[in-house]
């Protein structure tokens, strides 16, 4: 696996996303696998699960080009099949079922730690245009418990990471409203 080709491979699929879904993104999502596995001392298909964490943000749009760069890339249908899978069970709504689909999935909704999720929240509002109140509103009604994690080592970070949420913005609303 050569990594600067998947790097340069994905990088103008990341271009255009706001500053909170960049290649900034990956290399948080990258850092939050790691500590996954460290965590759990998981031993999973380390090279699948960074193809899979380069796809995962255009997948769902781009799997024809995904393929043929993997069979350009020398590899196999097979082993292509399970890295899509992973890229496509790392997505919030999805339930992943590989032990690789969990740990991305996971790391993606850690992604950054509990401060992260609300700072993301409140900027992707605001690069979206929202005002303050819209975006709290999208927050209560999309973000807050709406993420789950599926390895027993992030279930509680998970949890942790709600709870803060939800007294940041209880607290929030209480000094605006």
């Amino acid at each position: 696996m050569n990594e600067n080709r998947l790097k340069a491979f994905a990088e103008p699929y990341y271009r255009h996303k706001d500053i909170m879904h960049n290649m900034w993104h990956i290399e948080l999502v990258h850092k939050w696998m790691d500590r996954i596995i460290l965590l759990g001392t998981y031993q999973p298909d380390y090279e699948s699960l960074l193809y899979a964490l380069y796809f995962h943000g255009f997948i769902y749009t781009e799997e024809t080009a995904v393929r043929k760069w993997l069979d350009l890339e020398g590899i196999d249908a097979k082993k292509a099949d399970f890295i899509i899978r992973i890229s496509l069970e790392s997505q919030r709504p999805e339930i992943p079922e590989t032990l690789e689909g969990k740990i991305l999935h996971d790391a993606h909704v850690l992604e950054g730690g509990k401060n992260y999720l609300v700072v993301k929240t409140l900027i992707t509002g605001s690069v979206r245009g929202q005002d303050l109140p819209r975006t709290l509103d999208f927050m209560k009604n999309n973000v807050l418990d709406r993420n789950s994690c599926y390895l027993p080592e992030t279930i509680p970070l998970c949890e942790e990471m709600n709870s803060y949420a939800r007294q940041f913005l209880s607290e929030l609303e209480s000094g605006i409203f």
